[in-house]
């Protein structure tokens, strides 16, 4: 399988030859000025808070990528980590959230949203290894609950992916690297028509147990008018190595890189149809379809409730997901401008369960339920200019309603609920380049729907207690924003409440619903160029982050880092030489809720110089550069190896960076 892999990246790159060279039409973008590498908007009478904004494909096409999922650290104070294979969602950190898979962050690619409510992992799922990131236009993020048109996950913030229009070129590329790293690329343009993109992966990882990955992801974007229709396929299938045990690394029984069960891993498909319009009298909207499949093998706990199979579970699922959006900009009447939106989504999950496996083969089936699951919302935004001074109003309604046949009838039936989401900020223009903002505002995310039904617990066979599907979030925000030729740099203030947090169970491999908590904290960010051929940026955040109505010295948030800290600078030199150097650095975070076991802080530092000359550019990728030895992700709880006390033994439990690794590249473009 992995040589026919090879063959296939091999032929992808010549056959993405015969389209490019195929194509009348000159291959250029819709949108001129995203063609200025590096280029942001000017957010000073634009934004309605310090901490949103946009990045273009310039700012991070240079940058060096150890997988997709990282792409989402061009947000601002962003880390995205990973303690399992490739092909699983990443887990992300932001304003001291552990979002584990997605739970507070959301992310749209082309208002299509990509985070799964009530997944058989965890609660938001937010996979986006599907991505091809070369055909990523721009990032528009915001963070807090603070945009009426952002709902669901989105307490933490949000971020829209937009694709390209139209490809900026045609090309074939080809990567190779250690660890049998292999990777091609073709992007075919047909003008102001659109495009096509393939991407084929194949990757062993520096793992003791090969990780075999194999990654296909096609995405097609076709233009007529004010309408586009986008087209993505994504399959993928690995070995993971799961965080393993510190005292089993310690002891010598394994190597940092290897794990206890080495049988884990999973598969995934997504396919999705996206129809875009928008025209010039304010109208936008989209509806899309997606399905959705995943099984996936984890063995957090070893042999901990089962001392002769082991622990090993299969988290699976197969939906549909139909849904849409809509806004209307609306012309000025006098001072005010309004905006009204629209959405609805439909999730059809057939099955999504949860067995007890050994080897990959079910032994047991836990819990086993088919699920609908409707939600709608509806909108409406006024924005006021009075001169220095701007306002934005807004109030959001969302409603959820959900059914749930369960293999125990004790837990099926049905659910709904409402929910009122207030907004307002304010902005205020000190000086031409100098604007500061306050918002207040109301959001929400929503819980696993089965926690909505549910009477039993179906592990254990305890009376469960139910949850509420939404669940409000309240922040507030100030902030400060200067912008000037060649720099610009924010600092934000901030807090933010949820009723109930959603906090990791590790020997479940699950979120649950937990306490509720308080976090603020201070974000500072800044880029420079002082020149035309030097870029610098960074990001530092601190957040406390603590739970509400807990006994004191109880109340500390497991996962939640203290501090998180982001830098890069990239060279130009003559048009034709680039360099990128990024820094990541994700401080220490309390493992248990009394502080007493925390995490070590992570950093890594990665590298990227690509030379172009005439139709061809060469790269080379230094991943780790220091080969730092910390951990991707860290956690603390009970695990059990053979010979161990029955109740086994809490210890830490960690994924560790992978170690230092080079990728070389060649792109073709004609």
């Amino acid at each position: 399988m992995r040589q026919n892999t090879a063959y296939l990246v091999l032929a992808a790159g010549l056959a993405c030859l015969l389209p490019g060279a195929a194509s009348a039409e000159p291959a250029h973008t819709l949108d001129a000025p995203i063609t200025v590498w590096g280029a942001r908007d000017r957010e000073i009478g634009r934004a309605y808070s310090a901490s949103e904004g946009e990045v273009h494909f310039g700012r991070f096409a240079d940058r060096p990528l150890l997988r997709v999922g990282e792409i989402a650290e061009v947000v601002p104070g962003l880390a995205a980590t990973q303690h399992s294979g490739t092909g699983k969602a990443n887990q992300y950190f932001l304003r001291g959230f552990n979002l584990d898979h997605g739970t507070d962050f959301s992310i749209a690619l082309d208002g299509m949203p990509l985070n799964l409510r009530t997944h058989a992992h965890g609660q938001g799922y937010l996979d986006i290894n599907g991505l091809v990131p070369e055909i990523v236009e721009s990032i528009r993020y915001t963070k807090g609950p603070y945009a009426a048109e952002t709902g669901d996950f989105s307490t933490a913030g949000h971020a829209g992916f937009r694709t390209f229009p139209a490809a900026p070129e045609s090309f074939a590329q080809l990567e190779i690297g250690e660890d049998n790293w292999l990777r091609g690329l073709g992007v075919a343009s047909f003008g102001e028509r659109g495009y096509a993109a393939l991407d084929l992966t194949s990757d062993d990882g520096p793992w003791v147990h090969a990780e075999n990955l194999e990654k296909i992801s096609a995405f097609a974007r076709l233009n007529a008018g004010p309408l586009s229709f986008t087209f993505g396929a994504y399959d993928a299938s690995w070995d993971a190595t799961d965080q393993a045990p510190l005292r089993a690394i310690a002891d010598g029984s394994i190597s940092r890189l290897d794990s206890i069960d080495d049988t884990v891993g999973g598969k995934t498909e997504r396919f999705f149809a996206n129809v875009l319009y928008a025209d010039e009298g304010g109208l936008a909207g989209n509806l899309y379809v997606q399905r959705y499949k995943l099984n996936l093998w984890s063995n957090f706990t070893y042999f901990l409730d089962d001392p002769v199979n082991g622990d090993q579970f299969e988290q699976a699922e197969e939906r549909w997901i139909y849904g849409g959006t809509a806004t209307k900009a609306f012309t000025a009447r006098g001072a005010w401008t309004p905006r009204l939106g629209g959405e609805f989504r439909y999730d059809d999950i057939g099955t999504v369960g949860l067995y007890h496996t050994l080897a990959r083969t079910r032994l047991q089936t836990v819990r086993e339920d088919a699920v609908e699951q409707l939600s709608g919302a509806l909108w409406a935004e006024l924005d006021g200019d009075f001169g220095r001074t701007r306002i934005s109003l807004g109030l959001r309604g969302d409603a959820m309603s959900v059914d749930i046949a369960s293999d125990n009838p004790a837990n099926s039936g049905d659910a709904d609920d409402a929910i009122l989401s207030p907004k307002a900020s304010v902005s205020f223009l000190l000086a031409d380049n100098l604007e500061a903002y306050a918002s207040l505002a109301s959001g929400f995310h929503s819980n696993d729907a089965r926690g909505a039904t549910i009477s039993v617990d179906p592990a254990t066979g305890d009376p469960a207690d139910r949850v509420p599907l939404l669940v409000r979030a309240d922040g507030a925000e100030l902030g400060l924003r200067f912008e000037r030729t060649g720099f610009t740099a924010s600092a934000s203030l901030w807090g933010l409440d949820l009723d109930s947090e959603l906090v990791y169970v590790g020997d479940a491999g699950a979120t649950e619903a937990s306490d509720a908590s308080r976090r603020y904290g201070l974000e500072v960010l800044a880029t420079w160029s002082p020149s035309d051929w030097l870029t610098l940026d960074g990001a530092a955040a601190w957040t406390h982050a603590r739970f509400r109505g807990v006994a004191s010295g109880l109340d500390h948030i497991p996962l939640a880092p203290e501090y998180t800290l982001s830098g890069g600078a990239t060279l130009r030199f003559a048009d034709a030489w680039t360099s990128t150097l990024t820094l990541r650095r994700i401080g220490p975070a309390p493992l248990i809720e009394d502080s007493s076991v925390k995490s070590e802080p992570s950093t890594v530092v990665n590298g990227r110089v690509a030379y172009s000359v005439g139709r061809i550019t060469l790269a080379l990728e230094g991943l780790n550069l220091f080969d730092s030895e910390d951990a991707d992700i860290t956690y603390f709880y009970a695990s059990r190896l053979p010979g161990e006390p029955a109740d086994g033994v809490e210890d830490i439990h960690l994924h560790p960076l992978p170690p230092r690794s080079f990728r070389a590249q060649a792109r073709v473009r004609f």
